[in-house]
């Protein structure tokens, strides 16, 4: 019996013969590009949706923040799942419902609708997206067999997140704005059908874990709640109650989570964790950094075409030099932490970032692709890819490996709801700047303030990374 066979029957409680790898590899990696288009195909198409649902801008945003909120709060969950009950069966739900999720987004009628939709495809994704990794974990064998796959499917993430602007500008352009979503149903039928034929169950050996399922609808909800009471706060007014009613309500619901964190004998996340160092700044650090980087893309987009008139299929090909420079940046980044210190790298990455945001404030009415957007999109981008790796290695790092999955899970999910936080927040920002005027000159206004105070929340990011990073361990030296 060959060694992936023996790991599958050992692991898992499929007793057929090993699938293809082909199959496992494809299931796995066509999976997480969904996954990670989902995340950034939308932003293109945003104007478009507005103008046919009648979408307001506060609503726009729970677009975004919709997929995002579902995703990050429910993505532990899903990756302890798929170890509980199977990873195969957890694949196929989340992607089912996932595929699902986004027909109904596809044909929405109302706003409210669209949203809903967005959700449920947030909650199909945090379902799914562990599941990917680990089914090529459990099928390949340790080594280069399972190196290459990881790397391919790394690849083919990485992939999924550069396409979406094109994607995006290409489908909305050419077809319509609900063709970013439907584009999922007929990819994500073929990969249920193959994965369904084809894919061996597994699940993980021992005692079986409980879900805490309560955890993660509270720390969901919370944060939704917090993020509700943000955008009514611009809209009403701090001391209203349509703002401190939700604020307050997303307070108590954090503080429940975490009650119920300290109580529950198998918690989503344990406390514990947050004693280390490295977990806890990492993780403080990943939130501000995310803040900045989701509304990069969102506000961009809303740039292109609401002020320079960008058709969708020109807004998504000027994204073309945001996802060249993070590509570099993170190609550059493991080859510069053998040279250097990762934690000096990390604060290099943030202040280029800080750097762009604070030039694209300077964004006008009659601003030009080389003038306006090149250089700063250059700057922003290449930060982020600089930064990231060493980031999370560093939020990683001083964590036993029976932890590890948990901590880059935690990573993650705190880079998801920064973004989500931060969309709000710079949202309301932006409304607060421009106000009822709809004229290029008062969007470009209220857009630049967004990246002045975007600018703000990287130079927090980089002190932080400077002052409560741990250093890295002192590398050793040879002796001839």
């Amino acid at each position: 019996m060959s060694d992936l066979t023996a790991q599958l029957n050992t692991s898992g409680t499929d007793r057929r013969p090993a699938p293809p790898a082909w199959a496992v590899l494809l299931a796995a990696c066509a999976g997480q590009f969904l996954v990670v288009l989902d995340v950034s195909v939308v932003n293109v198409a945003l104007p478009s949706i507005r103008g046919d649902l009648g979408l307001s801008a506060t609503g726009l945003q729970w677009v975004v923040n919709a997929y995002a909120l579902t995703f990050a709060g429910f993505l532990l969950l899903g990756g302890r799942a798929a170890d509980l009950f199977g990873r195969k069966r957890i694949f196929l739900l989340g992607l089912a419902l996932f595929t699902l999720a986004s027909l109904g987004g596809g044909l929405s009628q109302q706003p409210w609708q669209l949203v809903v939709a967005r959700a449920v495809q947030g909650l199909g994704a945090a379902v799914l997206s562990p599941a990917t990794l680990t089914i090529l974990t459990t099928n390949f064998p340790e080594g280069s067999a399972r190196t290459r796959a990881i790397g391919t499917w790394t690849a083919v993430g990485a992939g999924g997140g550069a396409a979406g602007g094109m994607v995006g500008g290409i489908l909305t352009d050419y077809l319509s704005w609900r063709w970013v979503l439907l584009v999922n149903v007929p990819v994500g039928a073929l990969v249920l059908v193959v994965a369904a034929l084809r894919l061996a169950e597994s699940r993980a050996q021992g005692p079986r874990r409980r879900l805490d399922v309560p955890g993660a609808v509270l720390v969901t909800s919370g944060v939704a709640a917090l993020a509700y009471g943000i955008v009514n706060s611009g809209q009403y007014g701090w001391g209203s109650g349509r703002a401190l009613v939700p604020l307050l309500g997303g307070a108590a619901l954090l503080v429940a989570f975490g009650v119920v964190q300290a109580l529950t004998r198998e918690p989503l996340m344990p406390l514990g964790l947050l004693r280390v160092r490295s977990v806890s700044a990492g993780n403080a650090v990943m939130l501000v950094c995310g803040s900045a980087m989701f509304s990069m893309w969102y506000f961009m987009s809303l740039y292109m075409q609401n002020v320079l008139h960008y058709s969708p299929l020109h807004a998504g090909f000027a994204f073309l030099p945001f996802t060249l420079s993070i590509i570099l940046g993170s190609k550059l980044a493991p080859r510069l932490m053998a040279r250097v210190d990762a934690r000096l790298l990390c604060v290099v990455g943030a202040l280029s970032q800080a750097a762009g945001f604070a030039w694209e404030s300077r964004m006008s009415a009659h601003g030009t692709f080389t003038g306006t957007i090149l250089g700063p999109a250059v700057l922003m981008s290449l930060g982020a890819g600089l930064s990231m790796t060493p980031l999370a290695a560093a939020a990683t790092s001083g964590v036993a490996p029976t932890e590890a999955g948990l901590v880059s899970g935690l990573v993650n999910t705190s880079r998801q709801m920064g973004g989500a936080l931060g969309l709000t927040i710079l949202a309301t920002v932006a409304a607060d700047r421009t106000g009822t005027a709809t004229s290029a000159a008062a969007l470009a206004a209220g857009y630049g303030r967004v990246f002045l105070v975007a600018t703000g929340f990287l130079l927090v990011a980089a002190v932080l990374m400077a002052v409560a990073l741990p250093r890295p361990a002192a590398r050793a030296v040879k002796t001839g």
